[in-house]
């Protein structure tokens, strides 16, 4: 996992170099992110076209085997295999691309001394070890440590380099007023919480939006329970998730849904799931005719 940090670290220190600032280079960071994960959420579309397409087949799948729950599964299932479409990865994909990028971000944040600033192992060790009696910190604290000694770096003056202390204490670490190694906390309410509120409110737009769009092109699967609580649990848990690790997370989680509402837009102009069904009836219609000729031309040699 230490290489996976060293990457994202690298990342990091490159866009900060350019901006100084961390929470706009979190920003960024996230822009490209999301801008590399594009052409999944391309492939997720022609995904969602597809399904809508399945959907007619496995009605009449149900309506030939009604009443045997068994053999309609079994069916359903060989016609995924045939078409080659495995209606989990439309809507998996995108949150399975982003677990890898949030681990990532979660260890250079919490170690930005090492992974952004690349401070040496001596000097970090030095300043970590001297924490706990310079802050009077709790024995619990060690995975916040390199941050308390971001925010309170005037108390180890001596500990290490003027030179690394200097570097230490010219890192932007904050964004908008917010230090980006806080964690706010549900029992104690302060302008942290605006972070999770954001969060929660771009995932329950995003939500929304995508209900609507569902909802007009395939209103059988928008009637599906599920999607009622994928809309309204997604923003849940995004205002769960942000509480539970630092602001930084928070920004990136935002960003991101800010993000991905702004691409599913885009994608709807572009990509619009009514006119890529459209051209999937079109090429099937195609690939039918074809073969329907080709089985006539075998008919007619044969019986010359």
């Amino acid at each position: 996992m230490s290489y996976f940090y060293s990457i994202f670290g690298f990342v990091l220190r490159e866009i900060y170099q350019a901006v100084n600032n961390y929470g706009l280079s979190l920003i960024i960071f996230t822009f490209i992110a999301r801008l590399l994960m594009f052409p999944t959420s391309i492939t997720q579309q022609k995904g969602t076209a597809k399904t809508q397409r399945m959907q007619t087949k496995v009605k009449k799948i149900q309506a030939q085997y009604a009443g045997d729950q068994k053999k309609i599964q079994e069916e359903t299932q060989n016609l995924y295999a045939r078409e080659g479409h495995n209606p989990m990865n439309v809507g998996c994909l995108p949150l399975l691309l982003q677990l890898p990028i949030i681990y990532g971000l979660i260890g250079v944040i919490y170690k930005p001394l090492k992974y952004v600033l690349q401070i040496p192992e001596v000097e970090v060790t030095a300043l970590t070890d001297a924490a706990p009696k310079l802050l009077e910190l709790a024995k619990n604290t060690g995975r916040t440590v390199q941050l308390l000694v971001i925010e309170n770096i005037d108390k180890f003056q001596g500990v290490v380099s003027a030179e690394t202390f200097s570097k230490i204490q010219n890192f932007d670490f904050s964004f908008l007023g917010f230090q980006l190694g806080q964690i706010p906390s549900m029992s104690h309410f302060n302008k942290l919480w605006a972070i999770p509120i954001a969060s929660a409110v771009s995932s329950l737009a995003s939500s929304i939006f995508m209900f609507f769009k569902q909802k007009q092109t395939n209103p059988e699967m928008a009637k599906n329970p599920t999607m009622g609580c994928m809309t309204f649990g997604m923003p849940l848990f995004s205002l769960y998730f942000t509480f539970q690790f630092p602001v930084g997370i928070g920004i990136y989680w935002t960003a991101s849904n800010l993000f991905a509402f702004l691409q599913t837009v885009v994608l709807n102009l572009t990509h619009n799931p009514k006119k890529m069904l459209a051209k999937i009836l079109v090429e099937e219609t195609i690939q039918r005719r074809s073969k329907e000729e080709n089985l006539k031309r075998a008919a007619q040699i044969k019986n010359k």
